[in-house]
């Protein structure tokens, strides 16, 4: 029976716009070319500025940048957070058994999705109302440019969910999501490596923001070696040099080509399970599961956790009167100091302090800290703290993910049986399949939480572009685009495999 909560949103469903599921087969070259479109829209959204907006200096939600796949003071301001909150939101509703939801009924499994967009478009208004409320785009505006400046959030969020469904619909190449976060990381790695901008002022005194460029600079500024020094950190204890650094470090740039290596190398490692098939005696097989079996959702599903505290933090802190507020709840999520050199908000305490990763080795904020105090231990223990919250919110999402996916146990015996698949040795009974597979897939699902959460915590600590999390989730989005290229390659050549192949 369908859920009250469903059949309590289905109205809101018909109004709500909707992207039409191709009636044809779509051949590899036009998902190619829908998909690169909404990367295109997605980006000039990103570089197109929010019309009456009068932004203040720095960006009080840096830490959510990478993460939401957004853009400060563009129509991409909320980026993808709407959508994965409103995920994230259904994820728990759905585990926690507080609505039921049959995902083997096509019919419920229709209605879980709609009533998903139409949460996300819920919260695309309540997060744009929460910014203007915020005084993110200005203190003194009037009733028209605030109504304004809400219309541009809705808008352009509605573009970014119906982008989303029109590639997870069958037009594009993967999910909507997977595809703007890869886009905001590549663009930041370009950018950390190549863009210029100039810092200080007078005789010289101006860098390249570029590692490479700033190598380059300082290479016939000191000669190559002392440049190396001087930037395999980039941490100088004069605050004057500091401004003449670029905003990255050569250990980031190894620290993201070695997740980069290790996310690929994992990738491949898996448990063969062997199987054989009724209808064909004698033709045995292997059924693959992967050490990332939940791919990249439960650092998703964590990221989100993270930036939506990180965002009610920060709301009520500048409501509560900013620097120096004595407010309770201000203080218990967190509190925040602008940093002089980036003009970036920082968290300095609070929940939201524990929350945030340490984006280097050492330095102010760094994990081993010794700016303001004379002992290790503060920086520390904050690094420890978020790394074990992480890595819990990682496991638990991948057991959550199991079910709310079709991806346990029950749901892959079913698929078996449907396949006509068997495990030689065992009788051919959904019970008996399910056992067996109990041996493997939570445990795996377990292993591969801990996993990618240790990892997106270690490439935080080394400051790997874009921020662990970030490049942990395109390395893994960029293999999967692979292997989806190359299945869609072959399935073209014979359709007759696309079933098999599981596209």
């Amino acid at each position: 029976m369908t859920s009250r909560f469903l059949q309590a949103v289905r109205p809101f469903m018909s109004i709500t716009p909707e992207v039409v599921k191709p009636s044809r087969e779509v051949n590899f070259n036009e998902k190619l070319v829908w998909t690169f479109v909404a990367l295109i829209i997605y980006f000039v959204m990103a570089s197109t500025p929010i019309i009456g907006a009068n932004l203040e200096e720095g960006d009080p939600f840096a830490f959510m940048r990478t993460i939401t796949a957004s853009t400060q003071g563009s129509l991409a301001e909320l980026g993808i957070g709407p959508i994965v909150t409103a995920g994230l939101i259904m994820q728990i509703l759905v585990g926690s058994k507080i609505i039921n939801v049959n995902m083997g009924d096509p019919e419920e499994r229709s209605l879980y999705t709609g009533a998903q967009k139409v949460l996300s478009v819920i919260m695309t208004i309540i997060e744009a109302t929460a910014f203007l409320l915020g005084g993110t785009y200005g203190t003194d505006l009037d009733v028209v440019t605030q109504i304004w400046i809400i219309s541009q959030l809705l808008v352009a969020g509605l573009i970014i969910i119906l982008l989303d469904e029109m590639i997870q619909k069958g037009w594009g190449l993967g999910s909507g999501i997977s595809l703007f976060i890869a886009g905001g990381v590549g663009l930041q790695i370009f950018q950390g490596l190549f863009a210029l901008q100039p810092v200080g002022e007078g005789d010289g005194v101006t860098s390249a923001r570029g590692i490479v460029l700033a190598f380059i600079f300082w290479s016939t500024q000191e000669g190559p070696i002392a440049a190396f020094g001087q930037l395999f950190l980039r941490y100088s204890p004069i605050p004057a040099d500091n401004l003449n650094l670029p905003s990255l470090s050569i250990l980031s740039v190894i620290a993201t080509i070695v997740v980069f290596i290790i996310v690929i190398y994992f990738e491949s490692m898996r448990v063969e399970i062997p199987i054989s098939y009724a209808q064909y005696k004698g033709i045995r097989s292997t059924y693959p599961i992967k050490l990332l079996y939940v791919s990249n959702i439960p650092v998703i599903l964590t990221s989100a956790v993270f930036a939506d505290i990180y965002f009610i933090a920060q709301m009520v802190w500048r409501g509560a009167g900013g620097e120096g507020t004595t407010n309770l709840l201000a203080n218990i999520l967190g509190t925040f100091k602008q940093n002089p050199d980036t003009f970036q908000y920082e968290p300095t305490g609070g929940l939201v302090y524990f929350l945030t990763p340490p984006r280097s080795l050492i330095g102010p904020f760094g994990v081993f800290d010794i700016s303001g105090s004379d002992t290790l231990l503060p920086g520390m223990i904050r690094a420890l703290v978020y790394a074990f919250i992480l890595i819990v919110l990682s496991v638990i999402f991948s057991i959550m993910w199991l079910e709310t996916a079709g991806m346990g146990p029950r749901d892959v015996a079913n698929q078996f049986l449907q396949s006509g698949m068997q495990m030689p040795g065992w009788r051919r009974s959904k019970k008996i399949v399910e056992r067996r597979l109990e041996m493997y897939i939570p445990t795996i699902a377990v292993i591969g939480g801990l996993f990618i959460g240790s990892l997106a915590a270690f490439a935080d600590f080394l400051g790997a572009i874009g921020s662990g999390m970030g490049i942990l989730l395109s390395v893994s989005i960029m293999r999967q685009y692979f292997e989806l290229i190359s299945k869609e390659r072959v399935a073209e050549m014979n359709p007759a495999l696309r079933g098999f192949l599981g596209i």
